[in-house]
Formats: structure tokens, C-alpha cells, sequence
């Protein structure tokens, strides 16, 4: 599932499963664009599995068609944890003893490497980012891996914690800890995204 849709089309979804299911005259209304728009939008989100089409017969004239939220559509719009993350992050941070803050940590890092690291299983460093490439991509993630010489680097294009490491660099540790141990090489995070660098970078480390 496509959860990076844009804005745009998250709230267009949204505004058309709060009324149900809708004509393209009624979707012109609601959004106050050209038939050729809402068509277009339409188009792409059915491509996605978002969006599906039925037919309805009226008592008088030819059939018209109405558009409605899939079940991928539905639970699109339900995976918008970002506050209840943002929430539950603060109240991790400020437990005070550090013993329990440390151990919970640990486990939600373990988590993380279970979560993504669980089908990184190649022989190679090369293998095994291409295999977390994969896995990332598969959640959403926009991941690209480069090689200059004897070191790699793997770039995320959109920080999935962004809201979250404006606050605290805490989350960044925590992912570069969780990469590092899939990968089982050390990494240096040498740029992030919420610092206004277009990626979040992790280079390996030359050995010596």
C-alpha cells in the first residue's frame, strides 16, 4: 500500500468516503474542479486500488456510475498514526528512570529489526541492502542504495519519522541502530532530512 499519497488526494478520499459514494457531478460540487480533474483523479486512484466504480441503474434514463472507497481506501485512511506516535514517543522520553527507559528502547529496537531485518538474510553487504531495500520499499519507504568504492550508502528520500525527529534526535539514533544491526556493518548518519538535506544518508564506515 501506497502510504505516501499526497495531501490532496488523502483528503479527496476522505471527503468522498464521508459521503459514501458519489457521482463525478457531485465529486465537481464537492470539490469545486472540472469534470476532466475529478475523472483523472479518479483514474489514478482505482489504479491504486483505492477507488472502485459501480454501476447504478435509475428509474428513468440510461445507468450513471458512482465511486466509493475500497477496503484498501478505507484502511488508507485509518493508517495516520502520526499524533498517536508523536504522543507515545514523548511519554517514552521522559521516563526518568534511565534503567527502564534504556530497557524499553532495547525492546522496541529488537522490534524494529525483527520487523525489517526478519527476510535480510544474504551472504554480503551488497545482498543484504538490496534485501532491506526491499523490505522498506515494501512499507512505504523511498530507499535508494550507492556504492564509491569500498563504501556504501543508503539513502531514505522521505524521513518516515519527520515529525517526529523535529522534536528529538533520539528517533534517528534509534533507526541507525536498527539498520546497523540488520546490516551487521557500522554506519555513519552523516545527513537528515529534518535538517533540510533532501535525504537522510547512512554511509558505512571504511574498515581502518
Amino acid at each position: 500500500m501506497d502510504t505516501n499519497i499526497a495531501n490532496v488526494d488523502r483528503q479527496f478520499l476522505a471527503d468522498l468516503h464521508r459521503v459514501g459514494s458519489a457521482t463525478v457531478p457531485k465529486l465537481c460540487s464537492m470539490e469545486g474542479v472540472t469534470a476532466t480533474a475529478i475523472r483523472q483523479r479518479l483514474l489514478r486512484l482505482q489504479a491504486a486500488g483505492l477507488v472502485s466504480r459501480k454501476s447504478v441503474r435509475a428509474t428513468r434514463g440510461r445507468p450513471h456510475h458512482e465511486y466509493q472507497l475500497t477496503e484498501k481506501g478505507q484502511k488508507l485512511l485509518g493508517d495516520n498514526y502520526i499524533e498517536l506516535a508523536t504522543i507515545l514517543w514523548e511519554q517514552l522520553s521522559s521516563i526518568e528512570d534511565e534503567q527502564i527507559k534504556q530497557s524499553v528502547m532495547a525492546q522496541l529496537r529488537d522490534t524494529l529489526v525483527k520487523r525489517y531485518g526478519g527476510s535480510v538474510e544474504g551472504e554480503g553487504l551488497a545482498v543484504r541492502l538490496q534485501e532491506l531495500k526491499s523490505v522498506l520499499s515494501e512499507h512505504g519507504f523511498n530507499v535508494e542504495i550507492g556504492q564509491n568504492g569500498e563504501q556504501w550508502t543508503l539513502l531514505e528520500r522521505n524521513c518516515p519519522y519527520h515529525e517526529l525527529a523535529s522534536q528529538s534526535h533520539s528517533i534517528c539514533d534509534l533507526e541507525h541502530e536498527v539498520f546497523e544491526k540488520i546490516l551487521g556493518v557500522p554506519l555513519e548518519l552523516t545527513q537528515r532530512c529534518v535538517d533540510g538535506h533532501n535525504c537522510c544518508k547512512f554511509e558505512t564506515v571504511p574498515v581502518g
